[in-house]
């Protein structure tokens, strides 16, 4: 862990972007950013700059890391994610409204008790950190005691966290529901304890339009209009059998995504995961309000949802960014997210590169949620959130690795065959918060 006033020198090969590269060809694309063999200067948890290593030697004022042959990039960021969730992670045999009642309605019911709550959040939050995900934006569950958890465990951490108590006051088992003057007063209670506390955004979370009625997404938009910077995080269009379930719940809604925009619930701040089943209009609609669609490769296969029209959705003018939405996804490593993305994209006819994948998953991530000033890049004056990589774990990976002829085949042999496993460390604002045990085979 670095202390105030440290200056930390990181040596490794260096990967960002400086632009979207779009769907281009991968030798072609723009913003790609690689640094191979560079120092990464580092000075009270802000990024300073980067230097060739053949060209520049730290002084005994540094503290150094030499990890030259591995990959050093920003921390990646998760759009979409389920605090409680990781108790029914790879759960058998429904699809969307079936798996609610089956596995996840019962284990966020245990998170009403505070210590189960605490124990969560706090299991959680280093699982993120041993998965190279630094930010994210994630759902705790009904009870203010979990949502408090979660935003004073990320606190604690130095971690830059979106989260909010979740809101439901209908179709829900008991013990889940809360009502609306109840509700309005825990999230203004976490509100004001949090929002803008550290590196905390508080976001309204509205778990989806059937479980709360119209008077409760009116109070979360009015707080939405109430207080600044606020977010929202909902789901959108995941299910065909959801969003018919919609449609007969808010008849006067012109679409499923149109429930929200009524309430007042869409703008540039508005994080909707999924968002499968849209029409031209729901995708214009996303684009005049600059709200975002948080698109889950891996829950999508798993829970066999329907395929996301990524390209489409850029498209029309719309965002688009990566999540994991575990316990619907099938693991927090967001390498596995972008393998899975790649599948899902080539079901459709469209090619992803990783070039693409990567950028959704860190600067325009970081774009979309307005934190690009932070987050997202190795820019100077970027806070120091990072995530260092081996290129190959495993014998089949190195044998891969090995072959690669050009950059992005690389890369994308990386992305497609890696985990968690190829996860070296992980800095929070210059803090090391997790590194792999020196017990474990290094494969270099």
């Amino acid at each position: 862990m670095t202390r105030s006033g440290t200056r930390l020198a990181l040596r490794a090969d260096l990967l960002d972007f400086t632009a979207d590269p779009g769907w281009s060809a991968p030798d072609a694309a723009p913003g790609v950013r690689w640094r191979p063999d560079h120092w990464l200067l580092i000075e009270d948890g802000k990024i300073l700059g980067a230097e060739p290593a053949s060209a520049f030697t730290p002084g005994a004022d540094w503290l150094t890391e030499d990890h030259r042959g591995r990959l050093l990039m920003p921390g990646f960021i998760d759009t979409h994610v389920h605090s409680p969730q990781l108790d029914v992670i790879a759960s058998f045999g429904t699809e969307l409204l079936d798996w609610l009642n089956t596995y996840t309605f019962p284990a966020e019911l245990r998170h009403a008790d505070p210590v189960v709550a605490g124990q969560g959040a706090e299991t959680f939050l280093d699982a993120l950190l041993s998965h190279g995900t630094t930010t994210a934006v994630v759902f705790p569950t009904v009870h203010r005691t979990s949502a408090d958890a979660l935003l004073s465990g990320a606190h604690r951490r130095g971690m830059c966290l979106i989260a909010g108590k979740v809101l439901m006051d209908r179709h829900a088992p008991d013990g889940l529901r809360d009502e609306v003057p109840g509700a309005e007063r825990d999230s203004r209670d976490l509100i004001h304890q949090w929002h803008g506390t550290g590196r905390l955004s508080y976001a309204m979370t509205v778990r989806f339009a059937p479980t709360s009625t119209p008077e409760q997404l009116a109070m979360a938009g009015r707080l939405m209009a109430e207080v600044p910077g606020l977010y929202m995080q909902t789901h959108v269009a995941e299910n065909r059998a959801e969003v018919a379930w919609v449609a007969e719940l808010y008849p006067e809604a012109r679409s499923y995504l149109d429930v929200y925009h009524r309430a007042g619930l869409l703008n540039e701040r508005a994080v909707l995961a999924h968002g499968i089943w849209l029409d031209d209009a729901d995708r214009q609609l996303l684009a005049d309000t600059g709200a975002q669609i948080a698109h889950s490769p891996s829950s999508n296969l798993f829970l066999g949802s329907g395929l996301c029209a990524w390209p489409e959705l850029e498209a029309a003018g719309a965002r688009v960014t990566l999540a994991s939405d575990v316990g619907g996804g099938t693991s927090l490593s967001m390498l596995r997210t972008l393998a899975d993305a790649y599948k899902v994209q080539a079901m459709r006819g469209v090619k992803l590169t990783a070039w693409k994948a990567l950028h959704g998953a860190t600067l325009g991530a970081a774009q979309a949620l307005g934190l690009d000033h932070d987050i997202g890049s190795l820019d100077a004056g970027r806070s120091a959130d990072l995530a260092l990589w081996d290129w190959a774990h495993g014998p089949v990976a190195q044998h891969r690795d090995a072959r690669a002829q050009k950059l992005h085949e690389r890369v994308f042999a990386w992305m497609t065959l890696g985990d968690e496993r190829n996860l070296v460390a992980t800095w929070i604002a210059g803090h090391a918060m997790h590194r792999r045990p020196a017990s474990d085979t290094l494969n270099v």
